[in-house]
């Protein structure tokens, strides 16, 4: 039984309703918003279901009178007759209100009570009577294995057909019949072998003949053979003598031990009793990237369409009426073709196939029923909705505006904390100090949390970009306060304690924000997700941001899918806190392979915040969805 059914308007007007007497219109209502933000927005109408808490939700798209049927109901049902049900329903409410709809008289009553209730009753009583037919197993007699004899196998010259053995007569017969039958079969079968035995014979003294002639040839071919070619000459092989193995050679190092005291930093850097990394003034990079990250971050530049201008072929001034269909409905067998080379294309720039086949298919069900106009082609019209849909997809639900909220944070007595997560080998740290030099150029005091304690050189990794990045802002232009630190406590520890100390001694000494780093860990690794899972939930953080690189295709999905099951499995807050955002790297690497990008954010519906674009300081640029739509299209 459904629980709730609407029949809504694109432009959010209920035009009919029903709901059931169990069930709260609240909870129903709630569920059908979370499908227009989830779903219809942001173009995940290929995955057929929708969940809602314990609710299913699917719903049927008209696209000529911009129509939304929708049907909500318990998902422990799992009801089988809920597709066909809301095809019925479309169908039958497009007949009844077909002139009211094409003249846009939404403020009428629709009534549409009795033909709701009958199509439903119709839908349960088919469902009802549906049985799966249990396939029997055949019997050996119904089988071609029980028609085989020995007759049958037997191969006859010429194609004569072998006899048939006699079946033996049906009903009662006597001891002497069946053994006259007996004796009459065995004379057959005796018969039928010694003239197979015949034929054999006659095939092999053929073969045999044939096989003679060959010998001889091929023996003539060698006698000639052999009187052409001269007898080889045996050559003595003399044994060379044994080289002599040379022993080690010590290996001879570049400094020698003369220049040891300048690398070593464990006296200089580092207090023992407050974990803080101190400034190291030697270090001098490149001081012309000073103030090139002040304000917000630039979009990402959008790839010139040269190239695809170039690329167009001009076959002349009638090349532009090709496929053009005047005031054509759209059918599944007009958008299919296209849709399946879209599909390519999209799997060919990196986006992974399972994604590409649920936006095709979303894409589908968007236009499928349309009526397109006189000079609109089917291609034209499927590549700009999935032109629109990527756009829409890659266009953040809600802002993230870092700077903001470190604002709103440090005003409300807080610091504004980061968690970096992701697999091994992504680029975690080496983003978390292009962030950290972007803040900085903000005018934001950073404490960087080192909760990497696996990964060898993890800490000193960290504590290098912060030498790096107070030369860049030395203490002298801040009023002598450094204006990035370090805070670790050695490999080997708790890092939801590391992080929670790091977030305390923030607050006590003024930083704004808190960016810690994690290790890296495959989605596989249970122990290393559910120690993430604790530190995060220990410290609560404004903004977890998962980091993966723009290489990947169909394993981006399953990193994100179990990165946040993981995190809502051993998390004690409803909703569970899962990934923020995500952190695209090494978006340089691809040239037009930007499909990662629409996987990560399919997944998670989250924005992607950050793009990592080289390997300075000043490479880090926000997401612009166009120039990612236009690299995917072109």
């Amino acid at each position: 039984m459904l629980d709730f059914f609407a029949v809504i308007t694109k432009g959010g007007l209920v035009l009919w309703y029903f709901q059931d007497a169990a069930q709260q219109l609240k909870t129903s209502i709630d569920a059908i918003n979370a499908l227009i933000r989830n779903v219809v927005l942001q173009e995940r109408g290929g995955s057929g279901m929708y969940s809602h808490g314990s609710l299913a939700i699917k719903e049927q798209l008209d696209n000529e009178f911009d129509l939304l049927f929708v049907a909500v109901y318990q998902k422990i049902l799992q009801l089988s007759y809920v597709d066909k049900f809301l095809s019925d329903i479309q169908r039958e409410f497009r007949e009844r209100y077909r002139d009211e709809l094409r003249q846009g008289l939404y403020y009428q009553s629709f009534d549409f009570s009795c033909e709701y209730e009958r199509i439903l009753r119709d839908a349960e009583a088919t469902s009802r009577m549906v049985k799966l037919e249990v396939k029997k197993p055949r019997s050996f007699e119904e089988s071609a294995k029980s028609k085989k004899t020995v007759s049958s196998m037997i191969e006859k010259r010429g194609g004569e057909q072998p006899k048939k053995i006699p079946k033996k007569k049906e009903g009662k017969q006597s001891a002497v019949e069946e053994i006259e039958d007996l004796d009459e079969e065995e004379e057959d079968i005796n018969g039928e072998v010694e003239e197979a035995i015949e034929v054999t014979a006659v095939k092999e003294n053929e073969s045999s003949q044939l096989d003679e002639e060959a010998l001889e040839k091929n023996r003539e071919k060698l006698r000639n053979r052999m009187q052409r070619t001269p007898k080889a000459v045996k050559v003595e092989k003399t044994k060379s003598p044994k080289a002599v193995k040379k022993g080690k050679e010590a290996t001879v190092w570049d400094l020698d031990g003369k220049d040891s005291k300048s690398l070593d930093y464990s006296s200089k850097n580092s207090s023992p009793n407050s974990g803080i990394s101190s400034f190291r003034p030697d270090f001098l990079p490149d001081q012309s990237q000073i103030g090139t990250l002040s304000g917000n971050l630039r979009d990402m530049d959008i790839p010139s369409e040269k190239e695809t201008s170039s690329k167009k072929s001009s076959g002349g001034m009638f090349s532009m009426f090709k496929s053009l269909v005047g005031g054509k409905t759209l059918t599944d067998g007009d958008i299919a073709p296209v849709l399946e080379k879209m599909k390519d294309h999209l799997i060919g720039k990196n986006v992974a196939a399972e994604i590409s086949i649920k936006l095709c298919q979303s894409v589908g069900q968007k236009l499928e029923g349309k009526v397109i106009g006189t000079f609109d082609g089917v291609t034209a019209t499927v590549r700009n909705t999935l032109t629109e849909a990527l756009v829409q997809l890659l266009t953040p639900k809600r802002r993230i505006d870092v700077l903001r909220d470190v604002v709103e944070a440090k005003a409300n007595g807080g610091v504004y904390t980061m968690v970096f997560c992701g697999v091994n080998g992504v680029g975690k740290s080496t983003n978390l100090a292009k962030i950290t030099f972007w803040l900085i150029e903000n005018n934001y005091r950073v404490l960087i949390a080192a909760c990497d304690t696996f990964r060898a050189g993890a800490v000193e990794q960290l504590r290098t970009h912060m030498h790096h990045l107070n030369a860049l802002h030395p203490p002298e232009k801040h009023g002598g306060i450094s204006m990035v630190q370090l805070f670790e406590q050695g490999y080997g520890k708790d890092a939801a304690e590391i992080a929670r100390h790091a977030i305390e001694f923030a607050r006590k000494n003024n930083f704004d924000v808190v960016l810690v780093d994690t290790a890296g860990r495959m989605q596989d690794n249970e122990p290393l997700m559910r120690a993430l899972a604790k530190l995060i939930m220990v410290n609560e953080p404004h903004l977890t941001l998962f980091v993966g690189e723009a290489l990947v295709g169909n394993e981006a999905v399953d990193q994100l899918v179990k990165f946040n099951r993981a995190l809502a499995n051993h998390s004690v807050k409803h909703p569970p806190q899962g990934i923020d955002g995500i952190v695209l790297t090494k978006f340089d690497t691809i040239d037009d392979k930007v499909g990662a990008a629409i996987s990560m954010t399919y997944i998670t519906g989250q924005p992607i915040v950050f793009v990592g674009t080289g390997q300075t300081y000043t490479d880090l640029r926000k997401l612009d969805a166009k120039a990612v739509v236009h690299a995917l299209m072109k």
